[in-house]
């Protein structure tokens, strides 16, 4: 794996099954390895300096998280999306957020709700789509954070690496706007949290996803098919 040892770090402690996922999953929301690319093994264990048992178990974790795909002919890749992928996620996600946002508007503290303002501040510092797209996550791991709920937070974890590439394959279709619109749209979502207006913040926020839903329904879901949980 000569030309692609740039791709990811070497693992500062051999054998451990936990870092060598936490490495194989930055490099693919970096872009590093985009969606249907392929995750050898030998290769992995060569570039991370560790043998080919925790590059395994690594494998297997992150296709549990649903970031990785593996078939008997192909091997490893990264998932690609779906339209009911990208349906399903839309939809979960949805269940989910309605729940933080109405969670968070009653509970989270004033400390809490300026921590999600500090990930706003960030977003209008980023220098790329994919450091836009971690700032989104981030800001969206600061509401669940805010909810107080825990299993709502157990919940959201489970899923964030799917909506991680969810957004990375958003931006792989279409990145137009999305520099110059985010921070602006993730400011007026603040704004309606800090002002404790649940029926405010639901809508704004249904509307920030249904923004990157309908660039992949675009792209993946014929207009004669509706996507299963289509909320409009």
């Amino acid at each position: 794996m000569r030309e692609r040892q740039g791709r990811v770090a070497p693992a500062r402690r051999r054998g451990l099954a936990e870092e060598v996922a936490d490495r194989i999953r930055d490099a693919v929301f970096s872009g590093a390895y985009a969606p249907g690319a392929q995750l050898r093994e030998v290769e992995l264990a060569e570039a991370l300096d560790v043998s080919r048992g925790p590059v395994r178990e690594a494998l297997l974790r992150l296709e549990r998280e649903g970031l990785v795909r593996s078939a008997w002919h192909r091997g490893a890749t990264v998932t690609t999306l779906t339209a009911q992928d990208v349906a399903e996620l839309h939809s979960l996600r949805g269940a989910l957020e309605h729940l933080a946002v109405q969670q968070a508007v009653t509970y989270a503290s004033d400390e809490e709700i300026a921590a999600i303002e500090q990930t706003v501040n960030r977003m209008e510092q980023a220098a790329d789509e994919h450091e836009m797209v971690r700032c989104d996550i981030a800001f969206h791991d600061a509401v669940y954070a805010a909810a107080r709920h825990r299993r709502l937070e157990e919940a959201w974890q489970a899923l964030r690496s799917q909506v991680y590439l969810f957004l990375l394959t958003r931006i792989r279709v279409s990145a137009d706007g999305y520099l110059k619109h985010l921070p602006g749209e993730h400011r007026e979502l603040v704004a309606a949290l800090r002002a404790r207006d649940a029926e405010a913040a639901l809508e704004l926020f249904a509307t920030h996803r249904r923004h990157a839903f309908d660039v992949l329904a675009d792209a993946t879901i014929s207009p004669e098919r509706p996507a299963p949980g289509d909320d409009r």
